[in-house]
Order: structure tokens, then sequence, then C-alpha cells
């Protein structure tokens, strides 16, 4: 099973996001799960890094694992914004169609 977790400000914008695991719904390379959960937190984090206003840390220790954290400035926030909706929308969309093979928690950050 995927284990992705994501922590949000209270309005809501992205902090942090890190996926875990192999989903198991296929065999390795042709898995349907791993593959939407890989494009959607590749993605996020392509277009984060290319955005002024937005610094990305990120890492994949190894197979089956994906994390970056996020800070931003004032010109950055409301993109953020958008792409964190963006990413938990296609996450949830992947939990929702494959229950046993992604789960999502999502918390708020305390500061």
């Amino acid at each position: 099973m995927i284990k992705i977790e994501a922590v949000l400000e209270k309005d809501g914008t992205l902090r942090t996001c890190q996926a875990s695991g192999h989903a198991g719904a296929g065999k390795a390379g042709t898995d349907i799960v791993c593959a939407a959960v890989s494009v959607l937190m590749r993605t996020a984090h392509k277009i984060l890094c290319e955005r002024k206003g937005v610094t990305v840390r990120s890492g994949a220790p190894e197979k089956g694992q994906l994390w970056l954290e996020v800070d931003y400035t004032a010109e950055g926030k409301d993109f953020l914004f958008a792409v964190g909706v963006f990413l938990l929308e296609g996450l949830k969309s992947v939990e929702l169609e494959f229950p046993k093979n992604c789960k999502l928690d999502i918390r708020t950050w305390r500061t």
C-alpha cells in the first residue's frame, strides 16, 4: 500500500507531502496506482521548483519513496495554494478508486 501524508497550513496551503510504499495493484512497472501517485507528485514538484516565490526541498531516497517540503513568499503563496489543491484532489481520487492500495492522510500544520 502507498501511504501518503500531507500537511497543510490552517488556510489549506500545502507545506509537506510524502508518499511511501508500493501499491501492489499490478506488476512492477505496470502498476496504475503507483503510476498515478508518481505522476501527481512529480508534476507538483516540477512546477513548484520552477516558480518564483516558492522553495522546495525534496528527495526520493529509494524506490517507493518521495517527499517534498515547501516554503514560500507572498509572491508564491497563491500559486502554491492552487498546486496543493490540484495535487490533493488527484491523490484523493486515487485513494477513492483504489482504497486497498492507497491511503491519504491530511493534517494541519502546527505552529
